[in-house]
């Protein structure tokens, strides 16, 4: 456990055994807590360092992460907005890290109102992000674990690189 993790308290992972929609929503938040972490407390500089060479940095992670969580619950599922956000390719804007963390609590909040408002899990969405039918919120609900999944293992070696730092 690192001194950031002890300062966060509980951060085991998600154990309730309850329904469908809050046991996928408890995964997806303990992995969007996991996110914020790495890129929480990083400087400047080293949330933008590229840690391989494609450039993938931190601060893009959570940039591409806040864009996805947009994209799939606010314009594909709800029908929000004329076009999907752009994901920003490295090199990064000048957002500061405080503010990058900022937009994705603020994507994140605005997905888990869209899941509030669903009733009916297999109904499907408005649009779809890709050249199919428009996914369900089950769907797009395991869609955003996978994804943000994924990247929250690139963030953790990404900070490892960074500073040394290991677990979550």
């Amino acid at each position: 456990m690192t001194d950031t993790d002890a300062t966060r308290g509980d951060i085991r992972p998600p154990g309730l055994n309850s329904d469908e929609i809050p046991t996928l929503c408890a995964f997806l938040d303990y992995l969007r807590d996991a996110v914020a972490a790495k890129l929480s407390g990083v400087g400047e500089e080293a949330a933008r360092t590229p840690g391989v060479a494609s450039g993938t940095s931190l601060l893009w992670l959570v940039t591409h992460l806040t864009a996805v969580e947009h994209n799939w619950f606010v314009w594909a599922y709800e029908g929000v907005g004329d076009a999907p956000l752009e994901d920003e390719a490295p090199p990064l804007g000048e957002e500061t890290v405080a503010e990058v963390l900022d937009r994705y609590r603020a994507a994140v909040r605005r997905s888990q109102e869209a899941v509030a408002r669903c009733t009916d899990p297999g109904r499907p969405g408005v649009r779809s992000l890709r050249e199919t039918a428009a996914p369900s919120m089950r769907w797009t609900l395991v869609h955003m674990i996978e994804e943000t999944a994924r990247h929250a293992g690139h963030a953790d070696i990404l900070r490892e690189q960074l500073d040394g730092s290991t677990g979550r």
